[in-house]
């Protein structure tokens, strides 16, 4: 099976849609109709627009996410709504799951990545950023995370790489700080992918360019350090020297 999303149009509500691809059949003799079909209605008078579709692990459900910052879990088989959550304040632009969808990762609009629980959506982490997020990805051989975005389009043309801030912006995935960025487009960054075994990773952005970038040694045998906790003040009546 394979299942689709569109945007409302005119008259017409926003819909996903499930196909059946059987391994057996000749292709031409596929229906064009789809297994099931899930209307999604206006809420409160506004259109419903979904942004991203995953099926989960196992093919359990049918993941998607919404410009109104929202994920629902659908049941493939009978539409109904599984479990729904309000992940972001504004429009989720992308979602990606690590290799085992164990976890998964949010891009949003309202200047923010999180990382959830792909079992039960809960909220593990939050990363934050000055720019719209417009992708990001679980690295599967460090715990690091790479967001891309930078100022919106449609302003681009009169801003520079600098001000735009159109990097990709290196996380460390439990402690939420940032460490590192690496520039080189002058336009929003679209898609980030890294490479399976971790020596590489690959931007695409609103410049027109794909770029691929390799992994130094110093960052492929690089250590994270953990940040050293404030220590907390000790009561002058304690200090040592003070005498009474």
């Amino acid at each position: 099976m394979f299942a689709t999303i569109s945007d409302p149009f005119m008259e017409h509500n926003a819909k996903i849609r499930i196909y059946e691809v059987p391994s057996s059949d000749d292709p031409e003799s596929y229906s064009e109709d789809p297994k099931l079909e899930i209307d999604l209605p206006k809420i409160n008078g506004k259109r419903v627009n979904p942004t991203n579709i995953q099926w989960t692990a196992l093919n359990e459900s049918l993941f998607v996410s919404f410009d109104n910052g929202k994920i629902r879990l659908y049941d493939p088989e009978t539409a109904e709504i599984i479990d729904e959550i309000q992940a972001h304040d504004k429009k989720i632009n992308r979602v990606r799951f690590n290799r085992d969808k164990t976890l998964f990762i949010t891009s949003s609009a309202d200047f923010t990545s999180k990382l959830y629980d792909a079992v039960d959506l809960k909220h593990l982490k939050t990363y934050k950023t000055d720019r719209p997020v417009n992708d990001s990805v679980i690295s599967e051989t460090k715990e690091h995370i790479l967001l891309g975005g930078g100022q919106e389009a449609m302003s681009v043309t009169t801003t520079s790489g600098k001000v735009g801030k159109f990097e990709t912006r290196f996380f460390n995935l439990v402690y939420e700080d940032e460490f590192g960025t690496v520039k080189g487009h002058f336009g929003p960054i679209n898609a980030l992918d890294i490479d399976p075994n971790g020596r590489s990773y690959a931007s695409g952005a609103e410049d027109g360019y794909v770029r691929l970038h390799i992994f130094d040694k110093d960052y492929i045998t690089m250590k994270d350090s953990v940040p050293e906790e404030d220590e907390p003040e000790e009561d002058d009546d304690e200090d040592v020297g003070v005498t009474r």
